[in-house]
């Protein structure tokens, strides 16, 4: 698979004017020109666009400081716009196994069960909603919900890779998408549990819009984008981490091999390079008190009741601890990536402020403490500072803390 760009051929500067064009019409959306309008302006301009125009449209405003959540707001603008052309590219056709292979297999699963559900909640809404039925679609409802993870997959595993070859606008730009879904899932997720037939239908019907219009910008912008931006050792280091945060309903299987791939597109530049990963060995670490292997440092790590990230003083991501049930997802991905991109555009500026209170030192922790899935998570920053005073970073520290907060009186070792 070539990892160069196919952006289309000719002269350049027709391509450059084309590109200004299509961001002219962005801009006219953004003014409030009726769509109708620059439906035909596009036609006129137009006749057929490839994906990487469409997202690196959306790259060119972000860089000219479009900020990413007005371009969000614009997404299913742009689909109605650009979705007459856009259907006239096909899906990549890839191989069993390969990533995009398996995000479409997940698409299809999508569509299926959201047609399932749409019938369930439609009958529910007709008043049929005896025990059985209610049932049925309470476990039709829970196992829809495994979309999240396709969601979380190609925000901690494709977009990193994207961003190495800095392409970073339409990643953000989709994530905020993605947590528009998750608010409506978890409202969908609220009135199914009240029983609220009638406001349910309605919230499942957004929902399903919502991810109907995600399954197209994925399938005619991104996949194809990131099939002609990326290179086979890229996609073999997001095969080689996609199964630490999970699949939504499918089991990827077939002939594609990220260690074969790999192999065979060695490349000492290759764009599968994260630093920060490293063997395990025996050699010995010498420490301010005692000295471990390089193998007893990684199992101390991962066997720490609580999560922990590691960002250094240049806000890169260079460690988090493999633990077996973490709450929040992570994947090879994230690493050498800036934290910044690890956080929906919503919240970057939270982020962005406690690393620059730890680096003024206003402070010395940020906490934070929320309720999700039944579990209650106390989320702590700490600030790190070398022996001269120098900031060198900062650590994250999740803990699931619902026992903790249950304990009372006390229970002595010696009582076992």
């Amino acid at each position: 698979m070539p990892g160069g760009n196919k952006m289309g051929v000719g002269n350049p500067n027709q391509q450059t004017d084309k590109q200004d064009a299509l961001k002219q019409i962005i801009r006219d959306l953004h003014a409030g020109v009726p769509v109708e309008k620059l439906q035909k302006t596009f036609a006129d301009l137009i006749r057929d666009i490839s994906p990487e125009e469409i997202a690196n449209m959306e790259n060119a405003l972000i860089q000219d400081g479009f900020p990413p959540e007005e371009i969000q707001r614009l997404c299913d603008v742009h689909v109605q716009v650009f979705e007459k052309s856009l259907s006239q590219v096909g899906k990549p056709s890839k191989i069993p196994g390969h990533p995009i292979h398996t995000f479409l297999l997940e698409n299809k699963e999508a569509k299926k069960q959201l047609k399932q559900l749409g019938k369930l909640i439609k009958a529910a809404a007709k008043g049929k909603t005896d025990a059985p039925k209610i049932r049925l679609l309470e476990t039709a409802w829970q196992r829809f919900r495994e979309i999240e993870t396709h969601y979380a997959r190609k925000e901690n595993q494709l977009f990193p890779a994207l961003e190495a070859v800095h392409f970073t606008g339409p990643t953000q730009v989709m994530w905020g998408k993605h947590d528009e879904i998750r608010a409506k899932i978890r409202e969908t997720d609220s009135l199914l549990k009240e029983q609220k037939w009638a406001d349910l239908s309605g919230s499942f019907r957004a929902l399903a819009s919502a991810i109907q219009k995600m399954i197209f910008l994925e399938e005619k912008i991104l996949y194809p984008t990131s099939a002609r931006k990326l290179n086979e050792a890229a996609w073999a280091a997001i095969k080689a981490g996609e199964s630490e945060i999970g699949y939504a309903w499918v089991k990827p299987s077939g002939v594609y091999d990220a260690h074969i791939a790999k192999a065979m597109n060695a490349d000492p530049a290759d764009q599968s390079k994260l630093p920060g990963t490293a063997g395990e060995g025996d050699t010995m670490i010498k420490l301010s008190q005692g000295q471990l292997t390089e193998e007893q440092v990684n199992l101390l790590l991962k066997n720490l009741p609580f999560d922990v990230t590691f960002v250094d003083e240049d806000d890169t991501v260079r460690y988090y601890s493999d633990t077996p049930d973490r709450i929040f997802p992570r994947s090879p991905g994230i690493i050498g990536r800036k934290v910044q991109n690890c956080h929906p555009p919503k919240s970057v500026h939270v982020v962005e402020d406690i690393i620059r209170s730890f680096r003024e030192k206003e402070k010395d922790v940020a906490e934070f403490w929320i309720q999700m899935k039944g579990l209650f998570v106390h989320i702590r920053y700490f600030p790190l500072y070398d022996a001269s005073g120098k900031y060198r970073g900062v650590i994250e520290v999740s803990q699931e803390v619902s026992g903790i907060r249950k304990l009372e009186g006390e229970k002595r070792i010696m009582e076992g």
